[in-house]
């Protein structure tokens, strides 16, 4: 075996030479799958699909994927990012094409674009939900909503792996509103649709924990006792840098 000289990376593997920023969707029943499911259906797709993905230095190379922000289990979404680096320049289309045909249905790639600044961490600081609700009247839920809207402060607990922590909903929550199945913002189907389903889509900052579905869920539970009498199913609709107006600006756009 060589030996490694001193100040030199074990097993060099070929540079960096661009960075493409991809927006896929989760979908169905594979928004069940965890995000280390997800991060392996994605290093097998780029080898089949042939892309010239970096690869890290060392004894055991891995390829260069960066995630962003990953929707927890359970959650559709239509705003996953992951960013590849690539050992030669390719075409964002052609890799949407190539990357989209060798993952399974549910995980669609959507679009990409060349990674240019800032990071694509600082474009995101803020995501909206949509939150099916079936079996809740919308005349209720929007009351719900109101009564939150009104409050300074509502604070939920989780467990977490660390320990429980004392979450601030309505510190993060930027704007809400509520719709019915016939005219949300996603499609619903099935029992839901059946039953009647009101929909709440809401936006909310990036803090730490991050706020989730739940906790929304857990603040109308406070302020108004507000209980879905079956699980609710939660959508992110997108993902982006806030401003003034509460809208979100796309992550893969141009900077300017």
């Amino acid at each position: 075996m060589a030996r490694v000289r001193p100040g030199e990376a074990a097993n060099p593997a070929p540079p960096t030479v661009q960075r493409i920023r991809v927006r896929f969707a989760k979908r169905g029943r594979l928004r069940f799958l965890s995000h280390r499911d997800i991060a392996r259906a994605f290093e097998r797709a780029v080898r089949r699909a042939g892309v010239p993905v970096a690869h890290s230095h060392g004894f055991s190379p891995h390829p260069r994927l960066s995630w962003i922000g990953a929707a927890p289990t359970g959650a559709a979404s239509e705003a996953e990012y992951v960013e590849i680096g690539l050992t030669r320049p390719v075409d964002p289309a052609e890799l949407v094409d190539a990357l989209d045909a060798a993952l399974p249905s549910g995980l669609d790639v959507l679009e990409a674009a060349v990674a240019e600044p800032p990071a694509l961490a600082d474009r995101i600081d803020g995501v909206r939900w949509a939150i099916e609700l079936p079996g809740l009247p919308e005349a209720d839920v929007r009351a719900a909503v109101d009564a939150l809207l009104a409050e300074e402060s509502v604070v939920v607990e989780r467990v977490t792996p660390s320990g429980r922590k004392q979450i601030d909903v309505r510190k993060a929550l930027v704007s809400a509103a509520t719709a019915t199945a016939s005219n949300g913002p996603v499609a619903v189907t099935g029992p839901a649709a059946v039953a009647g389903c009101a929909i709440l889509t809401a936006v909310v900052r990036q803090t730490t924990p991050a706020v989730r579905p739940d906790d929304v869920l857990g603040a109308l539970d406070v302020v108004a006792g507000l209980t879905p009498p079956v699980p609710a199913r939660a959508t992110r609709l997108a993902q982006g840098l806030l401003d003034d107006s509460g809208h979100l600006a796309d992550p893969l756009g141009s900077a300017g």
